[in-house]
């Protein structure tokens, strides 16, 4: 049975689809309470473009996938080489608060150790 992708040759990788149905991490909405403008990320990239850390692993966009997925292990390694100077909040067409979010997360990595 053919799927509508297959019709085009092309398919969503299972990596990187978001399951609606499944109960949102609970860490995920800590920070969507603290960081409200976190819901309006729609993940264009620009504050992973922009970003003096991104050479060192850090991207926030993966980041923020990771965090709706509930897959924390790998999040804290790749917050770590940030520097929190705010340029990724600036560039935001959204105005995600995207240093606040990657400082709250940091905060609640480090309790949770």
């Amino acid at each position: 049975m053919s799927t509508k992708g297959d019709k085009w040759g092309f398919q969503p990788e299972k990596s990187n689809v978001i399951v609606l149905d499944r109960p949102v991490a609970p860490l995920y909405r800590q920070l969507r309470l603290k960081v409200p403008s976190l819901a309006s990320c729609f993940f264009c990239g620009g504050c992973s473009a922009t970003c003096t850390a991104s050479e060192e692993g850090m991207n926030f966009r993966v980041v923020h996938l990771l965090l709706c997925r509930g897959e924390m292990e790998k999040v804290g390694s790749l917050i770590a080489p940030c520097l929190l100077c705010g340029k990724c909040t600036l560039v935001c067409p959204r105005n995600v608060d995207t240093r606040s979010v990657v400082f709250n997360l940091k905060l609640a990595l480090h309790e949770l150790q």
